[in-house]
């Protein structure tokens, strides 16, 4: 039988390519101000969901696209599900840069078991399962091992209409200030990756999606990098606040740069 890691990988390469075929053609609508969805989107999940269902019919399945209802019950099934972003990084895709991704996680309870990420404009792919494994295109990945915020390449990730305002604003002058260099890529699964394999040292999301974060936070994991939420408690897939790093000393400077508004104290 064809192992859950090969059949995602099958499925994202599948979704990839409507994406390579759409781009620069699908119609774009809002979902929320600033939150864009393509036909694209919807038709990279639809194949993704089709694959995946009719070879593991026992498995639930939840995605970015599915409705309210199709996902409240994948939840309330208790059974191990598929989740999928088809297109991670809608808004880059949208204005043709070409940096967006599929995700496809595999999780049982609160833990992926399987995670896939692929970037169908580089043919990049980035798997991971819970033995350890974690790979890009076949050969092992691993985080940099950068301990220090001032020689750190930094990400972050902003929700869609973010104000001057808002904590994260004054977090990311923070780092911006303390760090090497920081950045704003626009798919949080490719960021997730980018830290896995050392080209990120740190990455912090406040506002990301469980089908955004699930497969990257596998392949991260594996390839040695530090999570934790913003409090310094444990990293919760359901609610997943993190700041993640390639180790806890560089993590530690992030956590104190999260904080800088509230004042607030992370866990030891």
């Amino acid at each position: 039988m064809q192992s859950t890691l090969e059949a995602a990988c099958e499925a994202a390469r599948l979704g990839g390519r409507i994406l390579r075929e759409q781009l620069g053609k699908a119609s774009v609508r809002e979902k929320a101000p600033s939150d864009l969805v393509t036909d694209a989107d919807v038709a990279s999940q639809a194949a993704i969901e089709k694959l995946l269902t009719t070879r593991f019919p026992q498995f639930a399945f939840l995605g970015e696209e599915s409705t309210g209802s199709d996902r409240e019950a994948a939840r309330a099934s208790g059974r191990p599900m598929w989740i999928v972003d088809p297109l991670d990084g809608t808004a880059n895709y949208v204005h043709r840069l070409l940096s967006f991704s599929v995700s496809i996680a595999l999780v049982d309870g609160d833990l992926p078991i399987a995670g896939v990420v692929y970037d169908p404009m580089l043919d990049t792919i980035y798997a991971a399962d819970s033995d350890g494994l974690v790979t890009k295109n076949g050969k092992p990945i691993r985080g940099s091992g950068c301990e220090s915020l001032s020689r750190a390449m930094v990400c972050c990730s902003f929700r869609p209409g973010v104000s001057r305002n808002d904590p994260e604003v004054e977090q990311f002058l923070c780092v911006l200030e303390k760090s090497q260099s920081l950045r704003r890529l626009g798919s949080a699964a490719l960021n997730l990756c980018y830290l896995a394999e050392g080209c990120l040292d740190a990455y912090w999301a406040s506002s990301v999606k469980t089908w955004d974060v699930a497969a990257g936070y596998l392949i991260a994991r594996n390839a040695g990098v530090q999570f934790c939420g913003p409090d310094g408690s444990a990293f919760d897939l359901w609610q997943p606040k993190f700041v993640a790093a390639s180790t806890r000393q560089l993590q530690e400077s992030m956590l104190a740069c999260w904080n800088v508004r509230t004042g607030a104290i992370p866990r030891p």
